[in-house]
């Protein structure tokens, strides 16, 4: 997508596996928090200019593949078999695992603070469908999985949480639990070394899959928005769901 510049400047790219393969290649760097405000009404920006990058498919074939597996594994088994067990932490240092949400709808969104502007875009959707939702948003437990462990520390993730909803639960783990978490929900991620020579050992973005799923209160595939699905039909979708 367009480039953002906060204080640094690696380039990043956030794709969505969905059957209409699609890559959103970006750049940014640099404290994800700082000035978020702006930062988020800059981001709502660059995501009109960046939609012709999003389209020219850079990561076309890899995400096709995952896009192929999905839809290979679900005519197999007669149901989508996205999730799994689990074992993260979450923003406030603790343990949590699959179990921790049982008997609670789950909306799950995988991503990265440092990310410019899909996962901003795609959780501040979230947050407005909760609103939307009203008292039917108690159901839900929003949630984020980092795929970027490294620097999204339970500190980071809890200031980052914060400025999307107040029920948001930040969480990663061990390199081994992100990869284990992202292989249950079919999800795609890579790190993407900074071309400079001289840059920062952190100065490096990382490519993700920009889907939200909505799991049932026994950890079940229930729903999936691909990225760029407004708030008002994930509520409306979501309210089906809830009430059917």
């Amino acid at each position: 997508m367009a480039e953002s510049e906060p204080e640094k400047k690696p380039a990043t790219e956030d794709t969505e596996p969905k059957p209409e393969a699609e890559s959103a290649p970006e750049s940014a760097k640099g404290s994800p928090l700082s000035g978020t405000r702006g930062w988020l009404l800059l981001a709502a920006v660059v995501v009109g200019a960046g939609l012709l990058v999003f389209a020219s498919g850079k990561h076309l074939q890899d995400i096709g593949k995952v896009g192929e597996n999905l839809v290979k594994a679900t005519k197999s088994t007669g149901k989508a078999t996205i999730g799994g067990p689990f074992e993260l932490t979450d923003h406030n240092g603790k343990t949590v695992t699959d179990k921790t949400f049982a008997g609670k709808y789950t909306l799950v969104y995988f991503g990265y603070t440092y990310c410019p502007d899909v996962c901003p875009t795609g959780l501040t959707e979230m947050s407005n469908t909760l609103d939307i939702l009203g008292p039917d948003a108690e159901k839900i437990v929003p949630i984020f999985i980092s795929v970027d462990p490294a620097r999204d520390t339970p500190e980071q993730l809890r200031e980052y949480a914060s400025y999307f909803h107040p029920r948001l639960v930040g969480m990663s783990g061990t390199p081994e639990q992100v990869a284990a978490v992202a292989k249950a929900y079919r999800v795609y991620f890579a790190k993407v070394e900074s071309k400079d020579p001289d840059a920062d050992p952190d100065d490096y973005s990382v490519d993700h899959s920009a889907v939200t799923y909505l799991m049932d209160p026994d950890g079940e595939f229930a729903q999936h928005f691909s990225h760029g699905t407004d708030a008002e039909t994930m509520a409306k979708r979501i309210k089906e769901i809830l009430n059917p």
